[in-house]
């Protein structure tokens, strides 16, 4: 371990990817990839602040203007920020990819300017279990290009989770085929840890595969149980993350006696 001469803060925004639904249960939260980069980053520096301002069920919009507002109020400052967002987006219709980027453009901007290390993600694409699986991955190649092209422009780092192939595998995912299970999580915390130059969280060993019961049984209980509520969710005007705040709004400390 090697303590740290700088404090870092670390704040991640986002949807339900980075609020880490379908990582592992600790009580009634779940522990998805931004907890274990705070984790890794605590092993590595001694401790570290940590607020994790994602929702599930964000848009874009959202993320880049009120998430990104809550960040730039903490106080102190953050160091450091994990910035992922439009998953939600390439699921509904009438999809401005151009928009998306200038969003991101404008919030990743007040953020460098306000002195923070801004890390881009691409996130994991799960559209390989999803109905119009075609349409979400082109959607999803168009913003990961332009996220890099972005990320290029403004001199921030990036990372690209969408094209890991590994993670495409079903093993990575949890029953909902939207979000990643509890290796999936660890796989993506490992490689930003490791864009950040931090080995402490190692890359999970490739899941085994399940014995599953029949792929026509499976899709059936993925309409039953995850589909069709989410269908309905959208008829109404609904999310899942409707009256829900963020589950680390302000800072809190993580430190080697906490890890885990």
């Amino acid at each position: 371990m090697r303590q740290q001469t700088n404090p870092v803060r670390y704040v991640a925004v986002g949807d339900s990817f980075t609020e880490g639904l379908g990582g592992a249960l600790v009580g009634e939260q779940a522990r998805g990839w931004a907890d274990l980069v705070a984790d890794g980053l605590a092993l590595h520096h001694g401790h570290i602040e940590y607020a994790n301002l994602a929702i599930r069920g964000r848009l874009l919009a959202p993320i880049a203007t009120e998430q990104v507002d809550a960040a730039l109020a903490l106080d102190p400052l953050p160091t450091l920020m994990t910035f992922n967002g439009g998953g939600n987006d390439m699921l509904r219709r009438g999809i401005d990819p151009d928009g998306l980027i200038e969003l991101t453009r404008i919030a990743v901007r007040r953020c460098v300017e306000a002195g923070i290390d801004v890390l881009l993600l691409a996130g994991a694409d799960p559209s390989g279990g999803l109905p119009f699986g075609d349409t979400i991955r082109t959607r999803g190649e168009t913003l990961t290009i332009a996220t890099a092209a972005l990320a290029e422009e403004m001199g921030v780092r990036f990372v690209d989770l969408f094209h890991d192939a590994e993670l495409r595998r079903p093993g990575y995912w949890s029953d909902d085929r939207l979000h990643l299970n509890p290796v999936g999580h660890q796989r993506v915390a490992a490689q930003l840890l490791a864009a950040l130059g931090v080995h402490t969280v190692p890359i999970p060993d490739p899941p085994l595969a399940a014995a599953g019961r029949g792929r026509a049984v499976e899709d059936l209980r993925f309409v039953r149980t995850h589909l069709t509520p989410w269908v309905i969710r959208r008829l109404r005007g609904r999310s899942s993350g409707d009256d829900r705040t963020a589950k680390h709004p302000t800072w809190v400390t993580v430190d080697t006696t906490s890890v885990g």
